[in-house]
């Protein structure tokens, strides 16, 4: 279990989001927009996801889904009033993917008209690009918080879950040529316009959650958060890079519980009336490489 200080400290004082105290249990609260907040960070000892929010428009959009994953035969738990209370949405259901990661359905957003985000970072001196004026801020909203990426025990099974029974669509695959280790494909979905709001591969990894992306207004922002992470002796995973399918220009920090966060900006957009789904071969145009013991892709193997 790592210092809950230490990480309060990393996602306020570095990534720069809004602290909204603690919840029922303990978890700290963070506000990136103009919900109330995007990331819950539980006391625990897993130091992985506990569980990913999905919204849809309204209840019966909720229980369309609720019953394209009963069609799977998977369990389907409706939320009672007092969970929909605390995650402040107004209504969820409960389902677990294949490999044990819970994912809730909720309708009824918690969102704070008239208050914006107060970063610790906003006095930052650097950044501004665009007229924003120091730390600019996140890129959220309608595209939701970002991304995760998970190491999934059956990639198909895996996929169906995402793809048919929450009905995500897909964006694209990245195939890797691992050498001896053979290939992997990688497989990103996405909810709405960001390119990929998950992505899953079958690999050996201490935890399910590799990493969760976060994208910034400024590519200033991106490179001050790079020089702070050195600064403050925090291990850096992968050193700045471009990818091949979402153009995201990013690095790669790892956090106090040992998964990763990338910082970036510039994230690819789609419009599903003329995007076609492509394969890459490669992860990065350029950069990306590997910086510590945990690389971008260390332990993939074979999906």
């Amino acid at each position: 279990l790592v210092s809950e200080r230490d990480m309060a400290e990393a996602a306020s004082e570095v990534l720069g989001l809004q602290s909204k105290g603690v919840g029922a249990d303990g978890a700290l609260l963070l506000k990136m927009d103009e919900y109330h907040h995007r990331l819950a960070l539980h006391p625990g000892a897993r130091d992985d996801i506990a569980y990913a929010g999905w919204e849809t428009p309204d209840a019966a959009a909720m229980q369309a889904v609720a019953a394209r994953l009963q069609s799977q035969g998977l369990r389907v738990s409706e939320g009672t009033r007092a969970q929909a209370s605390e995650r402040r949405v107004a209504g969820l259901i409960k389902a677990e993917d294949p490999n044990g990661v819970v994912n809730e359905v909720y309708w009824g957003p918690p969102i704070e008209t008239g208050q914006p985000v107060r970063s610790p970072r906003a006095n930052d001196a650097t950044g501004g690009v665009g007229g924003f004026g120091g730390f600019g801020g996140f890129v959220a909203g309608a595209l939701g918080f970002g991304h995760c990426v998970l190491a999934v025990d059956d990639y198909e099974a895996s996929l169906r879950f995402y793809r048919d029974g929450l009905g995500l669509l897909v964006s694209d695959y990245i195939e890797l040529d691992m050498g001896p280790g053979g290939r992997a494909t990688v497989a990103f979905l996405h909810s709405g316009p960001r390119h990929h709001s998950i992505a899953i591969a079958q690999f050996a990894a201490p935890r399910r959650l590799h990493h969760l992306m976060l994208q910034v207004h400024n590519i200033d922002d991106v490179g001050t958060t790079f020089d702070l992470c050195q600064d403050r002796h925090i291990p850096i995973a992968a050193s700045l890079g471009r990818h091949t399918n979402d153009l995201m220009t990013s690095f790669y920090m790892v956090t106090p519980s040992g998964f990763q966060v990338e910082y970036g900006h510039g994230g690819r957009e789609i419009d599903d009336a003329a995007w076609e789904v492509q394969v890459h071969h490669a992860a990065s145009v350029w950069g990306h490489r590997a910086q510590t013991a945990t690389p971008l892709l260390e332990g993939l193997q074979p999906g």
